[in-house]
């Protein structure tokens, strides 16, 4: 289920990346549609209903290996795709399930991939933190930490090369910001002019370690700046700030000016995966963000007040997710296990 693009700014979107510094985030959103707020709603209803199926599953043994789950944070990929065009490609880290569905891979892949069966997109042998699909232009899902920014350089470098007008996202986190290989990627980009948007997934605590403890420049909109790529920070709990920075973006990559950075300010309400009890956080702290900033709640509340919605409508959007996720759980279950001569297949040498 992919979202709709858009492709134009809407009214009170102004672009204002200068070459030299970060910008800052902006005051005004774009005008949106009713269609738009539904659109917005099914899709980080679905990422936000599959993980917790997904949890359950972990819960059950069904799911091995590790497990990094996506609620909280759905607003940043779902805003992004609907920013984007056919044809541009996406890259993230191990976190990467919400990403996958956003993109409009399908839920019974992405679950049967989760536990190992022969219909998963990496036919079993990804499970949760490697999976691909070149149709979908979704090229991973990467284990090791960062290793994504460099690939995701080189897609931008492809498009370059190729002379079409796609833009590589690549995604990663506060975590991953701190690796070297990030910093090799900037300059290659801004020396290279590619279409590429490093989009830092900040949700304040790269594993167990807040951001604070762990970064000497926490504004990480900014970590551009000895390379002159522009940045931008973004409450990317409100996907309408989301998108307007994603289209502000992909203008700025399309027109050949070279890559860009968006520090999407976010909010991950489980651990750092499924064994993390995340002790280094109070509940308290959690549920503020729960009450008061969660993505689906606010586009849920403009439906209903804005848009004069129906409870009962959003209560069938509701009932048709779960109805997919359902049966990604049922397909995933009953599919079998890859064949045993999968195990010489995708070899490198």
């Amino acid at each position: 289920m992919a979202v709709t693009a858009t492709k134009s700014v809407k009214a009170g979107a102004k672009t204002t990346a200068s070459k030299s510094g970060p910008v800052k985030k902006q005051s005004q959103q774009p005008t949106w549609t009713r269609e738009q707020e539904l659109d917005a709603y099914r899709e980080m209803l679905l990422i936000r209903r599959f993980e917790e199926k997904a949890g359950q599953m972990y819960g059950m043994g069904l799911i091995g290996g590790f497990c990094h789950l996506y609620i909280g944070q759905e607003a940043v990929v779902v805003g992004m795709q609907m920013a984007s065009k056919q044809g541009d490609q996406v890259i993230t880290g191990y976190r990467d399930h919400g990403h996958m569905l956003a993109t409009g891979m399908s839920a019974n892949g992405v679950m049967a991939e989760l536990t190992g069966r022969r219909n998963g997109y990496s036919r079993g042998k990804g499970g949760s933190m490697h999976m691909f699909s070149a149709e979908k232009h979704f090229y991973g899902g990467h284990g090791i930490v960062g290793a994504q920014v460099s690939l995701g350089t080189g897609l931008a470098f492809a498009n370059r090369y190729r002379g079409n007008d796609n833009v590589s996202l690549t995604y990663f986190g506060d975590g991953a910001a701190n690796q070297g290989q990030v910093y090799e990627s900037f300059n290659m980009a801004a020396l290279w002019k590619l279409p590429v948007i490093y989009i830092i997934e900040n949700n304040r605590y790269a594993m167990g370690t807040s951001v604070n403890r762990a970064s000497a420049q926490t504004d990480f909109s900014k970590r551009g700046l000895s390379f002159s790529i522009p940045g931008e920070q973004i409450d990317g709990m409100d996907i309408r700030a989301v998108h307007a920075a994603g289209l502000r973006a992909m203008d700025w990559c399309r027109a050949g000016k070279g890559p860009y950075i968006l520090e999407m300010q976010t909010y991950r309400y489980r651990g750092h995966s499924m064994s993390d009890p995340a002790k280094y956080r109070t509940k308290d702290e959690v549920q503020k963000m729960r009450t008061e900033h969660d993505p689906i709640e606010q586009v849920r509340e403009r439906l209903l007040k804005t848009w004069k919605v129906a409870e009962d409508e959003l209560k069938k959007i509701d009932a048709s997710v779960r109805d997919i996720v359902a049966e990604s759980a049922e397909f995933a279950t009953n599919d079998p296990e890859p064949d045993p001569s999968e195990l010489w297949t995708d070899i490198l040498k």
